[in-house]
């Protein structure tokens, strides 16, 4: 099971975490903050079996690994550690919940999966854990429930919350955690585990730039095949006139239902749960748009670079892509582009048609025209 010891590039956050159990003085409602894949959650795991585990090493608090307990977190089904997710809802008693497509942590899941089971006495005695995995999707009033508990837990519990952003969740609900922020990991890192993971050396930087760092979302989306589809956009993009291409609307929206069924596929396989169709859409959507945006900061980058300095471009592997698009449009042309794209990821919130927002999306990189829905 991960300990950790197996954690890289969090000691700070590590070392905060084991003076605190020293000391006997661990906050019972945390709060780790931190870009996605940096380790939020299997720090989060880590800790829950340090605090589970009823032999863990008193000098490192590490979990023995050996015991009962240790094999039931290793297998996933430890009666005392509860993962709260907004997935959670297929199994809600309340068939109205069930059939709800849950586009946030709303208050049925906290009060059913959270608050009641931490009223109750641990299963095997020794506490209980519950990780609220992306909280920031909490609702307001599912945080205003849930400010009790985070206040005056019963004896033994320990809620951790993991979240992007910490000022996406109310002052209140803050004001009751304990902040560990966890950090980015180095570039050269990152692309060590992917090329191990069998990327080539290419892919491999380029998902690392385009991520910020960030291992388990790089890995992520390694897997989804997605480095030669973003290639080939670009280099259309690159290639296209005033008039657009006609045919990338179309594509992109196929590129994006194959991304969707992948995610709903995805989704099924690890927590049980069912994605509905049209929010798979919208982050297929929202995660090619960031790829398509990413061309276009690069060539920002380039514009304002010196003749004697190379910037750090995200997409530095298709450098002549880059500079093509760099030549077509002046600076404010450009970000008027990145500004349009993300009011595009805004308004697939709205219940706009993905396939008219690739329209637009075409018509915008080809001319840097505003949107026309």
């Amino acid at each position: 099971m991960i300990g950790f010891a197996d954690i890289v590039g969090q000691d700070r956050a590590i070392e905060t975490l084991t003076v605190a159990m020293k000391a006997n003085r661990l906050p019972h409602a945390l709060l780790f903050a931190g870009p996605v894949g940096v380790g939020r959650r299997t720090l989060a795991e880590a800790l829950a079996g340090a605090i589970l585990c009823p032999n863990s090493n008193q000098q490192s608090h590490e979990a023995c690994g050996h015991c009962e307990d240790c094999h039931l977190l290793q297998a996933g089904n430890h009666p005392d550690l509860h993962m709260i997710y907004k997935e959670l809802a297929a199994h809600h008693p309340d068939a109205n919940v069930r059939s709800s497509v849950m586009q946030e942590l709303g208050i049925p899941i906290i009060r059913h999966f959270l608050i009641a089971p931490a009223m109750q006495s641990p299963a095997r005695g020794k506490g209980k854990v519950f990780i609220i995995l992306e909280a920031e999707l909490m609702s307001d009033v599912a945080q205003n429930a849930l400010l009790k508990t985070l206040e005056e837990p019963p004896p033994g519990v320990t809620i951790i919350l993991l979240c992007q952003r910490p000022e996406e969740l109310l002052a209140t609900t803050l004001s009751r955690c304990s902040l560990i922020r966890l950090n980015r990991l180095e570039h050269d890192f990152v692309v060590s585990k992917l090329t191990a993971e069998g990327c080539d050396e290419g892919q491999a930087g380029f998902w690392a730039r385009f991520t910020s760092g960030s291992l388990g979302e790089s890995l992520r989306l390694a897997k989804q095949d997605l480095y030669e589809t973003k290639t080939q956009i670009i280099d259309r993009l690159s290639s296209m006139g005033p008039g657009g291409d006609g045919k990338l609307s179309d594509d992109l929206t196929k590129i994006m239902e194959k991304l969707a069924k992948a995610q709903v596929k995805e989704a099924k396989e690890r927590d049980g749960g069912d994605l509905s169709v049209r929010l798979a859409n919208r982050q297929s959507v929202a995660l090619m748009l960031r790829l398509i945006a990413s061309a276009y900061q690069d060539a920002i980058r380039l514009q304002g670079a010196d003749n004697e300095t190379q910037p750090a471009l995200i997409n530095s592997e298709q450098l002549e892509n880059v500079s093509a698009i760099a030549s077509r449009f002046e600076p404010q042309d450009l970000a008027e582009i990145i500004e349009q794209l993300s009011e595009y990821e805004r308004l697939l919130w709205r219940n706009v048609s993905p396939k008219l927002v690739w329209d637009n999306v075409v018509i915008t990189c080809a001319s840097a025209n505003p949107l026309v829905l």
